[in-house]
């Protein structure tokens, strides 16, 4: 392959698995903000802000999850980027769990492992200005785009003490994987540097099923090869985002102080579909012995509705957190 064949499809490699894989279609925007549809003979109310069971399709208030989400380890947040409804929606649950005593861990997907030290020492109060901040994390690097969307997330986890932990692999891993594949690149010094050249990247049947069909239908006509080179990617991204959620996890069961958790993971809602990239590993990791819970945030448009049918019946994650619409739009497929 020429340099710039290489180069080309290493981009969009790196753009696939930072995404957020959605399993619906692209929609329409516009129209009013409720829509009463029935369902197996009851009426469900879909509206913006709503939470929804999928286990039971119906949903619960916010008090009440939130008495639910105190009984967990670790909860699971996945957005569309760029949604900033989706900050809002994690500031309420991080502010909610914090108003019960408790002393919530974060985790964002939105920085790498080479920019944990840089995170420490700028929640630690150092004299990093925040843009020295940004460079000396590798934001741009890992993440790009605006930090002002994920700015508050930050900000809260420094104002009050908490951990941040950076969930990514660093971006010239993940691109290793993506370029040649898991058997080559686990001969990479690289891999040994960041831990990952001895860990166990399980290939999960469902996940591989999953992944594949969404490569293939974001991506057009490829190789096999090419396919199997971005599966892989996703699964070292997944993998190590699970690696990181389980360190933090076990050094808060450690711990003396009841008060501290649970652990929030912040991440693109494709990273907790149907509980398969990250959550499942996290279990498979802590041998099934973990509560934990999931919660899939998209956008409120009535010409979603079907979708959101779909989402729920086939269980997209835990629960499905309805919010308003971006100022960029409905999600897109790809």
């Amino acid at each position: 392959m020429c340099a710039i064949r290489v180069i080309f499809v290493t981009f969009q490699v790196l753009l696939f698995v930072g995404a957020v894989w959605l399993t619906a279609g692209c929609t329409s925007g516009g129209g009013a903000k409720t829509s009463t549809i029935s369902q197996e003979g009851q009426q469900t109310l879909f509206n913006e802000w709503q939470i929804i069971d999928t286990a039971t399709e119906q949903p619960v208030s916010l008090d009440q999850w939130i008495t639910l989400l105190l009984q967990q380890e670790i909860i699971y947040l996945g957005e569309e980027h760029h949604n900033r409804f989706h900050i809002d929606a994690a500031l309420t649950v991080l502010r909610k769990l914090q108003t019960e005593g408790r002393t919530p861990a974060l985790a964002m997907e939105m920085f790498g492992w080479d920019g944990q030290a840089a995170l420490d020492q700028y929640l630690l109060g150092s004299d990093l200005s925040r843009q020295e901040f940004l460079v000396a994390a590798r934001w741009q690097q890992n993440w790009g785009g605006s930090y002002e969307e994920y700015e508050p997330l930050v900000q809260l986890a420094k104002e009050e003490h908490w951990t941040l932990d950076a969930m990514n692999p660093p971006k010239p891993l993940v691109r290793i994987v993506a370029k040649n594949g898991l058997v080559q690149a686990e001969s990479d010094p690289m891999m040994a540097e960041w831990g990952m050249k001895n860990e166990v990247i399980v290939d999960d049947p469902i996940y591989r099923t999953r992944i594949l069909q969404q490569l293939q239908a974001c991506h057009g006509k490829r190789s096999d090869n090419l396919y199997q080179t971005m599966l892989e990617a996703s699964m070292v991204r997944d993998e190590g985002m699970a690696k990181t959620l389980v360190r933090r996890l076990n050094q808060i069961r450690s711990g003396s102080d009841d008060r501290a958790g649970p652990l929030v993971s912040y991440t693109g809602s494709g990273h907790i579909q149907f509980n398969l990239p990250v959550p499942k590993r996290v279990a498979r990791r802590l041998a099934n012995q973990v509560r934990q819970v999931s919660v899939y945030m998209t956008s409120f448009e009535i010409g979603r509705v079907k979708e959101f049918q779909d989402m729920i019946r086939e269980k997209i994650a835990d629960y499905l957190w309805l919010t308003p619409v971006s100022e960029q739009g409905p999600p897109r497929r790809c």
